[in-house]
């Protein structure tokens, strides 16, 4: 009967305590008043998860060539970029010269194309320096919006699937900013795409590296001017350097700096082909691996119709630093247009750059405006420096025909 079991009191309970650590669980067992109490001990289960947003990155650029030509189409009406995707989304700009609720302003926005879908994601708007070629941030999202197309019905209710600025910038900013020139803007749309969380299981004692500051501490020890054991004299500036950095970075600085013969160890190199201030971007792409922000780089003796990526195209040429070559490369690729095409496509044969002399022969080749390309100034040196290159121009022309 129960109740017998009940009036058993002299048999001890089989588990007379339980303990838990973080480390481990100790159960102390005993069969008997009598018995010596056993102890063992077996080892914990720790797990760790974590939950990590995962994105999904794109940029498109939108040129808009005929500014002035727009400008009468009137407030809230827009021209728009062509569809491009991200995430697996499809989205457009679309840009209002007389803005949306002021004439004083432009408008832009980025629109979800995707029908049935929600989508959280952030933006970033840029404008194009004409005379660098150099992207400059004017507007940027600080959260995630959200772009829903799940209950559209007209397709021209922008504030439906579409987030972006009423008040983007001033026209009279952009119209006597260097962002409008020849009637032609460049803009440039950054677009990060939430896809969503994915859970991931980790180690106990795991711990997360930060990204690698290297950089940063070798551009300190160049403004620092520590140790340093090399002088340039660049046109009557003057530059600090260490030789194994500089050494490390380029075998052209390898060869000048340990194969001199007689010199101490205060080395001053003089260097009159290549500007101050791009000597100066040059030795900070040396010791960060990028290059500084425009407005950091001296302009004093270029032009202003000049482009600073050739000038440092050009000098990591001289010093076969092929990396910032095709950081240039790349620049340059973003600004061709009519007027300076011809006299690019010089330049990349000049220094061998492959990438940038293709770009400009499809450039040529396939623009409607090969009267206007004909007729700037660099096209005339380019048939009489680069007779060769006409080869490969009408080739590619007939292949597009």
């Amino acid at each position: 009967m129960d109740t017998a079991m009940d009036s058993d009191c002299t048999r001890e309970p089989a588990v007379n305590r339980f303990t838990l650590s973080c480390d481990s669980v100790a159960i102390y067992t005993g069969s008997s008043a009598a018995s010596q109490t056993k102890l063992m001990t077996m080892s914990a289960t720790r797990t760790k998860s974590r939950c990590e947003l995962q994105t999904a990155c794109g940029s498109h650029t939108f040129e808009i060539v005929g500014y002035s030509l727009h400008k009468g189409l009137g407030k809230g009406k827009f021209i728009r970029s062509g569809n491009f995707a991200v995430g697996g989304y499809d989205w457009c700009i679309k840009f209002f010269p007389h803005g949306m609720d002021s004439t004083e302003f432009v408008s832009v926005y980025l629109c979800l194309l995707s029908p049935k879908a929600k989508v959280r994601a952030f933006m970033e708007f840029k404008l194009v320096d004409q005379t660098t070629g150099l992207p400059s941030s004017i507007q940027f999202s600080k959260q995630a919006d959200l772009f829903d197309t799940t209950d559209t019905i007209d397709a021209g209710a922008t504030k439906s699937y579409g987030w972006g600025y009423d008040r983007f910038m001033k026209t009279s900013d952009i119209e006597a900013s260097a962002y409008l020139r020849d009637d032609r803007l460049v803009m440039e749309c950054d677009v990060t795409v939430i896809k969503g969380p994915k859970v991931t299981e980790t180690t106990i004692g795991e711990v997360r590296v930060p990204p690698s500051d290297l950089s940063k501490d070798f551009g300190k020890l160049l403004i620092a001017g520590v140790e340093t054991d090399v002088t340039f004299k660049v046109k009557g500036e003057t530059f600090e350097a260490h030789r194994n950095v500089l050494a490390a970075r380029s075998p052209v600085f390898k060869a000048q700096l340990y194969g001199m013969v007689g010199v101490d160890n205060r080395s001053c190199i003089t260097i009159e082909d290549i500007k101050p201030g791009i000597f100066k971007a040059l030795l900070h792409f040396v010791y960060t691996d990028s290059l500084p922000d425009v407005q950091d780089i001296e302009l004093d003796e270029i032009h202003e119709d000049e482009d600073i990526m050739k000038f440092l195209l050009v000098a990591a040429d001289k010093y076969a630093m092929e990396r910032l070559k095709l950081v240039c490369t790349s620049m340059l690729c973003k600004s061709l247009d009519e007027k300076n095409v011809a006299a690019t496509l010089a330049l990349a044969d000049l220094h061998n750059c492959s990438e940038l002399r293709k770009a400009c022969i499809e450039y040529i080749a396939s623009s409607d405006r090969v009267g206007d390309v004909a007729a700037s100034p660099g096209y005339q040196h380019l048939k009489t420096a680069c007779p060769a290159i006409f080869k490969d121009l009408w080739e590619k022309a007939a292949r597009l025909a």
